[in-house]
Order: structure tokens, then C-alpha cells, then sequence
């Protein structure tokens, strides 16, 4: 007897407006098996898996759970069927309990407590079942990112969940809670769960799943055994063209120093210690990466260095002090000493979503001679000037009158990225450069940052991706609690040492 698909879908498509996010897709996930999906930003993945979740209706196709035709108007249907979804934000409430959050949604009736009981016995159960064990008793806003990942798989297996979607699961984990989390989905495709894996990582695709389908431009482009394929050959599938998969450098030829930064502190309106004595420098020509997991202090380092942040400690730009106080430095005054800043999200920091393309090119820099006409701005400059970067910068679609929201995260990043890196800056900060892009504008990414540093300037690199990391940065400094716990040089060090530093443990606590 042929065993029917956890899931089918069939011609699913999808518009929003003249966007086809969909186009008749098909796609077969069997039980029992881990099926991983990749593709380009804009690709479809989310708007398909959305659809599966009930938050978007298709506007043509069919949705079978187990060899069933199901209708999946809204989530509360999408649980019902047996699906769950981690989100890649999680979706908790931070003053709530672990044991609140996996009840919240669920309550068996108008009186909490029986609800809180009856909650705590499964919890128990579940967490002993897939080495999920977290601490019930635990308020969200106590317990680390790892630990919040397990709580929204809780959440999803509470609620009888067969089938897990899990949306880029590792973004914000170190390397030992990813293999964790690993070992945790691995058993739970040995209880007979399926999983669903989006994930721009192709590493953890070759480790992790059976099967893997390639999306692009809205259309399912092959499903392949995983045991079949390679890095290489799923990333020409995605973007249509060969890739590097590797960064392509030249050794660092160091120059002077550019930022010094000492006994760097901050402290939030909290009264919380967010930075703790931070000392470094930068040189001309070099790329320092900060490793971390988000959360340790990397974020209030870049607001400090541009001028979002007030601080105590010394930094200094090319031998000349910079205020710190907020009194006679801010983000304009550092982009006028040479400190072009990509900050780490894009759409709360980096863009405006509603206004055009040109606009925000425009931000931060509408000051420049070259976009005054007397008194006012001069706009068709500024579109001029716009349309040059998007095509410089590969910018799809180059349109510079489009909204940033019509653009996609990768093209949105882009555009960000050409607004900083075209002013010549002494100093580059970039926060996540490449977070939620897809590999083919990781590849364009990465050359950019590494020909600015090929011509002389230095750059200060934050990620939460290892690899990345150690790809690009010609030395390693890896935060943890507001510190520098270490500096290392790539061709000397690994991601497991890494990994430790990023968890708080040097070399002699291990």
C-alpha cells in the first residue's frame, strides 16, 4: 500500500496584484522526513508556506494533509489539520511564563488553572519525550533565544502538531544550540513528525534533510533527493546561474589605524550594563568581524560608534576624538568625519517602507551639494543619482520610484548598501549584511565589502553567522555579556572555538 503525502499541494498559486508570488506549484512532503525548502528572497517560500498556514487563500489550487482535500481558511484551521509554525521571530509574550505562552491560544475553558495543570503534565511529557526540557516556571524574558526556540516547538506539539514548519530556525542561535536543535528535529522525525525546513543555509540543508525543493521567481524549479545533489548544484538551481560559494579575497595589506575604540560602557534607562570596557581598533584595509549571538552587546556598539548612543570610554576616527556624550556628535556629524553606517535591520533603521527608493538613497545625505538646488532639494538629481546605484548595484527591479517595501529583503539591502558604500567612507560599519538574503545577493554582498577594504578602508563587520565571519573578517573579535571575550585570526581559530566564546567560555574555563 503506497503511503499517502503528509502534505500536497497542488497548482497552488498566488498574486498580489501584478506580483505572481505563486505559479502553480507542486510540491509532495512524505511523513516521517525532514523536506527542506530554499530559494531567492521573493521566491515564494514564505507566501507558500503562508498559504499552507492559512494566512493567505491561494487563488487557485488544492491543499491535501495526509491524502485528505483540506480547506485551510485561517491558522486556527492550520492547527486543527496538524500543522504547527515556529516563526523566525518568535511569537512569545517576554513577562509570560514558558508554561503561559504554551497554554496562551489553548485554554481548555473560561477558569485558567485547570488549563495551567493539565499544561504542565504534557509539558512535562513532551519535553522528556524530545529532550525539550525547559524550566516551565521560566519568564520568556529570562531565558535565552535556544531556550525560546524550544518553547513555540512546545507550543506547536501542545497543540497536537504532526506536521512543523520551521522558518530560518538558526538565525539567532549559536553553533552548539543549532546542533541542538538538530538532534531535537532529528528525534522528532524519528517519532514520526514531518518537517518543513526554510533555510537560506545550504549547510544545513545537505545535513539535515531528505528531500529538498529549489524555488525561484515564484515557480517550483526541482525536487531533489538531498543524498543526491551538492551545495553547488542547489544554488545554481536557485539563482539560475553558477555561484561562488566561497569569498574570494586577497591578503589584507593593513593600513593605519583608523577607529580606537577604549573602555567603551553603556548602560541602558534600565540601569542594565550593556557594554562592559569594550577596547579595540580598526586599520585601513582590514575587515574586523564581531562575532555573538544577537544580544550580547553588538547592537549598542554600532548605535555608539554611529551616533545613535550615548557612552562613556574613548573612541577616536584617524587620531581625532569623537563625542560620545550626544551633545556635539551625532549620525550626521559622524557621516561628515567618514563613518558610513549599515545598520542592522534594514526596515526599522536602514529604510523608510513607504517611501521611494530615491528618497532613501537620499537619507542621511540630503545635505550634499549635489542634491540642493538652491534652498530646496533637487530631485531629478537625486533619481539620477538613484538610478546609477541600482544598476551599479544590481537593484531589482531598478526602479527608483517603487516604495522600499516592493523590494525584496536582499534588494532592500542593496539599496541600503549603495546608499553607505558610494560615499567613500573611512570607516564602514554593517550590521547583519546578509541576514534573511538569498545567495545570490550574498555573493554580490560580500564583493562589495571586500573591494572596499581592497581599497584601503577599514570596516567593522557584525554578524551572527559564523561562517560568514570567517569567510570575510581578516581578525575576530567575539562578544558575549557586553565583553570582548577574545580576538582571534581566522586561518587560527574554528567555530567551535568560536562558539565557545560566543557562549562565555574561554579556552581555560573549558
Amino acid at each position: 500500500m503506497t503511503t499517502a503525502p503528509a502534505i500536497e499541494l497542488k497548482g497552488i498559486s498566488k498574486a498580489f496584484g501584478p506580483v505572481q508570488a505563486n505559479k502553480d506549484i507542486n510540491i509532495r512532503v512524505m511523513p516521517g522526513t525532514i523536506h527542506g525548502i530554499i530559494g531567492e528572497n521573493g521566491a515564494g517560500k514564505s507566501t507558500l508556506m503562508s498559504i499552507l498556514y492559512g494566512f493567505y487563500k491561494a487563488d487557485a489550487g488544492e491543499i491535501f494533509i495526509a491524502g485528505q482535500k483540506t480547506t485551510i481558511p485561517d491558522s486556527q484551521a492550520a492547527i486543527t489539520a496538524g500543522i504547527g509554525l515556529v516563526f523566525q521571530h518568535f511569537k512569545l509574550v517576554e513577562n509570560f511564563t514558558v508554561l503561559e505562552n504554551v497554554v496562551l491560544g489553548a485554554e481548555d475553558g473560561a477558569m485558567l488553572r485547570p488549563s495551567l495543570r493539565k499544561a504542565r503534565r504534557e509539558l512535562s511529557a513532551l519535553a522528556d519525550e524530545y529532550e525539550l526540557n525547559i524550566d516551565p516556571d521560566a519568564k520568556i524574558e529570562d531565558i535565552g533565544v535556544g531556550m525560546q526556540q524550544r518553547v513555540e516547538i512546545l507550543k506547536a506539539l501542545y497543540r497536537r502538531a504532526d506536521i512543523l514548519i520551521l522558518d530560518e530556525p538558526t538565525g539567532v542561535l549559536t553553533p552548539a544550540e543549532a546542533d541542538q536543535l538538530f538532534r531535537i528535529l532529528g528525534r522528532l522525525k524519528d517519532e514520526g513528525k514531518t518537517i518543513i525546513l526554510i533555510t537560506h543555509k545550504l549547510r544545513e540543508i545537505m545535513d539535515i534533510t531528505d528531500t529538498v525543493s529549489v524555488m525561484r521567481r515564484g515557480e517550483m524549479t526541482a525536487t531533489v533527493k538531498t543524498a543526491e545533489t551538492s551545495p553547488a548544484e542547489l544554488a545554481e538551481l536557485m539563482v539560475g546561474r553558477k555561484v561562488l560559494l566561497r569569498v574570494e579575497k586577497a591578503p589584507a595589506v593593513i593600513g593605519a589605524k583608523i577607529l580606537e575604540v577604549r573602555d567603551l560602557n553603556v548602560t541602558d534607562d534600565k540601569g542594565v550594563h550593556r557594554l562592559k570596557g569594550v577596547s579595540f581598533d580598526v586599520h585601513a584595509g582590514e575587515i574586523l568581524g564581531i562575532a555573538g549571538v544577537a544580544g550580547n552587546g553588538q547592537s549598542e556598539l554600532m548605535e555608539v560608534l554611529g551616533g545613535y548612543e550615548k557612552a562613556t570610554g574613548q573612541v577616536s576616527l584617524n587620531g581625532e576624538p569623537i563625542d560620545l556624550t550626544g551633545a556635539k556628535s551625532d549620525g550626521q556629524s559622524r557621516r561628515a568625519r567618514g563613518i558610513a553606517h549599515v545598520p542592522e535591520d534594514r526596515q526599522s533603521e536602514g529604510l523608510i517602507m513607504d517611501y521611494a527608493a530615491w528618497e532613501n538613497t537620499a537619507f542621511g545625505y540630503h545635505r550634499d551639494a549635489r542634491y540642493k538646488s538652491g534652498l530646496l532639494m533637487n530631485n531629478a538629481a537625486i533619481l539620477s543619482d538613484t538610478e546609477e546605484k541600482m544598476n551599479r548595484f544590481d537593484v531589482r527591479p531598478p526602479n527608483p520610484r517603487l516604495p522600499a517595501k516592493s523590494f525584496s529583503g536582499g534588494n532592500q539591502q542593496k539599496i541600503v548598501l549603495a546608499r553607505e558604500i558610494e560615499r567613500n567612507p573611512d570607516l564602514l560599519l554593517i550590521g547583519q549584511p546578509t541576514r534573511g538574503v538569498d545567495i545570490g545577493a550574498i555573493e554580490f554582498i560580500h564583493q562589495q565589502i571586500v573591494a572596499l577594504r581592497d581599497q584601503g578602508k577599514a570596516i567593522l563587520l557584525v554578524s551572527v553567522e559564523l561562517e560568514e565571519i570567517l569567510s570575510l573578517s581578516d581578525r575576530i573579535a567575539v562578544m558575549f555579556d557586553g565583553q570582548i571575550m577574545g580576538e582571534r585570526l581566522p586561518s587560527e581559530t574554528t567555530e567551535g572555538e568560536l562558539g565557545l566564546l560566543m557562549a562565555g567560555v574561554t579556552k581555560g574555563a573549558a
